[in-house]
């Protein structure tokens, strides 16, 4: 039995229809069964409720073999602590109890650089990490840089303005990646019952892009001028803020994105195994552009 977290999410539904397709036995947690659409609801075990809730990750993971982490967004959290390893604790404390044998979760790049103490939802990603593979379980750590989906939060802007920002120097180049390869990742480690210990799995797409270099390739494929704007750090911070974000998740938003501008996420060597198939311009043609010609 796998469990999956997140089946409404991006990530978390795209790797449940690779496990669906598989024909694996899946169990989802989902907040309300209701959201899950009836050809699914019909060939998955629900267990409703959160997967921060002792009660219900008991129940979750009981019989289980392998389990799909992620963390939800909790943009509101009074803490970092607490939206990762506080959020992840009551699943640290089943996994021992219930006997599940592998996880594979959704982490981050950063682990092992200067810059990994000081780096925001990076940091707490990675304590994350430390928190769940210290309870024994095999664990596999998809460590990601930025996913080219982020864009989209920023899909009236390109729209309406031909722009798109971020506190990151523009010719920085770095990996993304796009969420259908996390997902392809995940469920080929979930369905692989022979893998044991505890290891980072990068997942880099195929190539380093500069904002600068993304901003040209929008431009080509959207037919239209699109442009980078770097903005200060403290206007980045006030936009989130002003957006319902709280402080502390404010500051850790801009604390990864300036260690990410200092190099956390080319630390990496970039393999064949960690280098994804999608590219930027793929992607922008097929999510991206339909995004915004809506």
């Amino acid at each position: 039995m796998i469990v999956l977290t997140t089946p409404t999410g991006q990530i978390g539904r795209q790797t449940l229809d690779r496990l669906l397709a598989a024909e694996a036995p899946v169990r989802v947690v989902v907040r309300e069964a209701s959201r899950l659409p009836d050809a699914v609801r019909d060939r998955v075990e629900v267990v409703e409720g959160s997967h921060g809730d002792p009660d219900v990750v008991d129940k979750a993971f009981a019989g289980a073999d392998s389990l799909f982490w992620l963390v939800p967004p909790d943009p509101r959290a009074h803490s970092l602590d607490a939206a990762y390893t506080g959020f992840s604790r009551p699943a640290s404390v089943a996994l021992r109890t219930q006997g599940v044998k592998r996880v594979v979760a959704v982490s981050a790049l950063g682990r092992g650089t200067p810059m990994a103490d000081r780096a925001g939802h990076v940091t707490a990603s990675l304590a994350m990490d430390d928190l769940l593979a210290g309870t024994g379980v095999s664990y596999r750590a998809l460590t990601m840089p930025s996913f080219m989906e982020n864009l989209l939060r920023q899909t009236e802007l390109i729209k309406k303005q031909g722009m798109f920002t971020s506190p990151i120097s523009g010719n920085r180049k770095v990996p993304s990646c796009a969420i259908g390869d996390i997902a392809a990742v995940a469920a080929d480690l979930l369905l692989d019952g022979t893998w044991s210990g505890v290891e980072e799995v990068p997942v880099l797409g195929p190539e380093d892009l500069s904002f600068d270099d993304m901003a040209q390739i929008m431009s080509e494929v959207l037919r239209r001028p699109v442009r980078f704007q770097q903005v200060p750090g403290a206007d980045f911070k006030d936009r989130m803020m002003r957006l319902g974000t709280s402080e502390a998740m404010a500051q850790g938003l801009l604390d990864m994105a300036l260690a990410k501008d200092a190099g956390l996420d080319n630390a990496v060597t970039r393999t064949a195994g960690a280098s994804t198939p999608t590219s930027f311009r793929q992607w922008c043609e097929d999510v991206l552009k339909p995004a915004v010609l809506a």
